[in-house]
């Protein structure tokens, strides 16, 4: 250890030395520039507004990535080691930073999160990683040069950087990474050129969406310009949303054509919850948030949509169904009991400014400290739950957080419990969750299945379905409508 030491410090000294030209200009600012981790906030934003779904899949994961390398770099491994840092003796005063750093040496924090984002941006997107890491690479030599850390530090924090991105894998696969889902059965729709026949409602109090507003002042002005013969209702808040579906619906019926929805996922349920009463295909243009429904589909955008019903290219897929004592509920996407409707809404807080599976842990943490587990009976057996969740179709990845699908028309509910009555249940559940091993954990449960009962719903006073509470009280039906559901959806869909 100590002929390291010897060698880290001569290779700092050498480095002092030297008379690097058109270097002490910038180098100095650069590493100004990303303390706090600015530059990379703001390279995220760029990301974000300039590359399109992969930018903002990469900004995301990029300072996901860098939000676990700063903590473990500067809370964990700088107490750990207290590694003081280098004397400047040699270092021209031109080229030290106005403000010494007060902490430790080991490992450089900078290092490690330049290391961290770029390596993030670059599992999204090669092309956009190869831009960012000579800025990266240029921030970690920088650290060195003005005499901040000893190369050595700056080694160990780009490798605990790009550690700390490919250990996002195991919450967040990459795009690339995800199975190519089945292809849904396809399904006789009418082609409708132009729209003719088509009645969309667009809910304008649904979130930002992937509509492209950069040709139209509104998302209804762009699907008046893709389908100029469509019939295009607006959804105001506070307006009746179900009775301007059903009154759409009565026009689609009447000319033979299709029912069209603009929104997020719980808007998507609505307008499939009657489609598939009335036996009308239904026409999603992705307007809300999230839409998991629209992307497992294969569309990321209303020029998708548009395209394939102008072409007459459709699918059936599966409906999810929960019939308990009050009535029935139709889920196109995911049935929950428990922690996680709250989970997904605090994720959805937070993820904006951390990235999606920070967000997702910090939820964890927060939502299992307050939240109680549920009483419930399950196919006559007592259980007590954190969870019970089901997907219409089969999900991925395993464990407490599922983001995409695999099958849209398997005829099977993706079932997954948590127990909460297992010693130390809310610790164990925790900790397997940040370290990523809860489908290994015994608190976990997971099934595919055609149906469940829950024979009674015990202290559950709500379920949820597509992300929206309802009361429910009594007993419980979970099931499949197999190809409840007529969509159309385009001949090549986007990669999901």
């Amino acid at each position: 250890m100590a002929t390291i030491n010897e060698i880290d410090r001569a290779l700092f000294d050498r480095v002092a030395l030297a008379r690097l030209r058109g270097t002490q200009s910038w180098l100095p600012g650069l590493s100004r520039s990303a303390n706090h981790g600015m530059l990379w906030f703001g390279s995220a934003a760029l990301l974000a507004a300039v590359g399109g779904r992969s930018g903002r899949r990469a900004a995301l994961r990029g300072i996901g990535s860098l939000a676990i390398a700063s903590a473990t770099a500067n809370i964990a491994a700088k107490r750990l080691t207290r590694r003081p840092r280098p004397a400047l003796t040699h270092v021209p005063l031109v080229r030290q930073l106005l403000r010494q750093p007060f902490t430790t040496s080991f490992p450089s924090g900078h290092s490690a999160s330049a290391a961290a984002f770029a390596t993030g941006v670059a599992l999204e997107s090669p092309l956009l990683g190869a831009l960012v890491a000579p800025v990266a690479g240029a921030v970690a030599a920088s650290r060195v040069y003005v005499g901040a850390h000893y190369p050595g530090d700056v080694v160990a924090g780009i490798a605990l950087g790009a550690g700390a991105a490919a250990l996002t894998l195991r919450w967040w696969p990459r795009t690339a990474d995800r199975p190519v889902p089945a292809a849904p059965p396809p399904a006789d729709v009418p082609a409708l050129p132009e729209g003719a026949g088509l009645s969309v409602v667009v809910n304008r109090s649904s979130g930002s969406g992937a509509l492209d507003l950069s040709g139209a002042a509104s998302p209804d002005e762009q699907l008046r310009r893709l389908l100029p013969k469509a019939d295009i209702r607006l959804c105001e808040e506070g307006e009746d949303l179900a009775g301007l579906l059903e009154s759409a619906a009565d026009r689609a019926e009447a000319e033979g054509g299709a029912l069209g929805v603009c929104g997020g996922d719980g808007t998507v349920n609505l307008a499939a919850e009657i489609a598939a009463r009335r036996g009308l295909p239904l026409a999603v243009f992705p307007g809300g948030t999230l839409n998991h429904f629209a992307v497992d589909l294969g569309i990321s955008s209303a020029d998708a949509t548009a395209d394939a019903v102008e072409a007459g290219s459709g699918c059936a897929v599966d409906l999810g169904l929960a019939a308990h004592g009050s009535g029935r509920e139709v889920f196109v996407n995911t049935f929950s009991i428990g922690v996680y409707p709250e989970l997904v809404r605090m994720r959805e807080r937070l993820e904006g400014r951390t990235g999606k599976w920070p967000a997702l842990a910090a939820a964890v943490v927060q939502v299992l400290a307050a939240a109680e587990p549920v009483e419930l009976e399950v196919s006559g057996t007592p259980r007590r739950l954190w969870l019970l969740f089901a997907g219409n179709g089969s999900y991925d990845p395993p464990g407490f957080a599922p983001t995409h699908r695999t099958a849209l028309a398997d005829g099977l509910l993706d079932v997954r419990a948590v127990d909460g009555s297992a010693p130390f249940a809310r610790t164990r559940l925790t900790g397997a969750f940040l370290s990523g091993t809860l489908a290994r954990s015994r608190v976990y449960r997971a099934a595919r299945l055609t149906a469940l009962e829950v024979t009674s719903l015990g202290s559950a006073r709500q379920i949820a379905v597509d992300g929206e509470a309802v009361p429910a009280t009594g007993s419980l039906r979970l099931a499949k409508a197999r190809a409840g559901l007529t969509v159309y959806r385009p001949r090549h869909p986007d990669a999901p």
